[in-house]
């Protein structure tokens, strides 16, 4: 494993992905490396035969094919790299709110200031539901943008009328065991980092959030004031 991980791109790709929140396709980790996608393929290819990372396969690509997506293997070394005491920590955290009686609402409160602080770099923004995606995908929920005036198909974020709804799914919850654990907690600080995040950008209101306690799928609508 080490001596695949000698080579420059390997060592590249390692890093991408042992630093991502979620798994990432192929297209991903070219875009974010600067490389083609031919150049990602066979070395992510040797990756996978000796261990380092795994793939899962899941729903459709651009041209029909199916998406893979890699994360770093539970076996692979970790080189120092990935921060084992943050999910600990968390459960802790967690486990000491809930031990606490702490509410729905005071998850909420707690998100809708971490979401306020997000927010600030994005006061340039061109629009407030971009910035909010760039901040989701940052994350790594993997927003997935449909018009929220018929609710079909995906469409640019940019390319939302701003008088209309927009909704935003999320394809990944970074969170999710932890959100099967204790849902009202951890959905509640979700829905509190968005709201908290509209709120600061000033133009726009979350008018519905579905989480994984709602028969539809998780999702926030945000409509323009």
């Amino acid at each position: 494993m080490l001596k695949a991980l000698g080579d420059n791109t390997r060592y590249a790709i390692y890093l991408d992905l042992a630093r991502s929140p979620r798994a990432l396709t192929t297209s991903d980790i070219a875009e974010s490396l600067g490389l083609h996608q031919n150049t990602v393929r066979p070395h992510l290819d040797r990756m996978r035969e000796i261990g380092l990372i795994d793939v899962e396969v899941s729903g459709r690509g651009d041209v029909g094919r199916p998406q893979h997506r890699y994360s770093i293997a539970p076996d692979a070394p970790s080189l120092g790299l990935e921060p084992p005491t943050m999910p600990v920590l968390a459960r802790m955290v967690l486990d000491m709110a809930a031990r606490l009686q702490a509410s729905a609402d005071d998850a909420e409160a707690v998100g809708r200031t971490e979401g306020a602080t997000r927010a600030v770099p994005f006061e340039n923004a061109r629009s407030t539901l971009g910035a909010l995606v760039a901040d989701l995908d940052r994350l790594g929920f993997d927003p997935f943008v449909a018009d929220g005036r018929d609710g079909i198909g995906a469409v640019d974020s940019a390319d939302v009328p701003s008088d209309a709804a927009a909704i935003v799914a999320f394809a990944n919850c970074p969170f999710v065991e932890m959100a099967e654990e204790h849902p009202e907690l951890v959905c509640g600080l979700h829905r509190g980092l968005i709201a908290g995040f509209v709120a600061e950008m000033g133009d726009a209101e979350v008018s519905e959030f579905c989480t994984l306690t709602n028969h539809t799928p998780c999702r926030v609508t945000v409509s323009s004031r």
